[in-house]
């Protein structure tokens, strides 16, 4: 029986990164804006990052839904920093209620994953009172995609009833130096 050539190299790469490679990845955040548009439905009272270390950034973020939302739809897209934010790969709509019941389309619920233990957004519909994200970081074991390295953006603009209520814009960066590393 003969090996795939491919399949060699494929489940090397992956011992790799996920046993001693991970301290050559730097994914942390350098900025995150948050922005109500309807202050009578969506506050923010805390949206903001504190450095810990050169490279990692805790992002927490607190606001209040203010009437119950029961109809809510996010408009998502991932740019890349290339002369200006260019749109990269990702530009979808997603129920947020039909989401978090059933966990489709797979690349949002690659998103979740990387902020679902930080956070109380975790139930289905209605939302209501405090949405609170607490000291979430980056971490690239959970990022189950390669990406190239580079600036990002992850834009989300939260609609309750067709209606925008609130933007989301994290702007990140990941970089992987597998041949400089410490």
């Amino acid at each position: 029986m003969r090996a795939n050539p491919f399949a060699c190299v494929f489940f090397g790469v992956w011992i790799a990164f996920h046993f001693g490679l991970n301290d050559a990845v730097i994914f942390k955040f350098t900025n995150f804006v948050c922005e109500s548009y309807n202050k009578s439905w969506f506050v923010f009272q805390n949206c903001r990052l504190k450095a810990l270390s050169r490279n990692k950034v805790l992002f927490n973020m607190k606001g209040t839904v203010l009437h119950p939302a029961t109809n809510i739809t996010l408009h998502i897209q991932v740019l890349k920093r290339a002369n200006g934010y260019k749109p990269w790969l990702v530009d979808v709509h997603v129920d947020a209620c039909r989401f978090l019941r059933k966990r489709s389309p797979p690349v949002v619920n690659l998103i979740y994953g990387l902020f679902k233990e930080f956070t109380n957004i975790n139930h289905t519909c209605p939302f209501m009172g405090p949405q609170i994200v607490k000291d979430f970081y980056l971490k690239p074991e959970l990022l189950r995609l390669p990406i190239p390295t580079g600036d990002y953006m992850l834009t989300m603009q939260w609609y309750f009833d067709k209606k925008i209520q609130f933007d989301t814009n994290v702007s990140f960066m990941f970089v992987e130096d597998l041949i400089n590393r410490n």
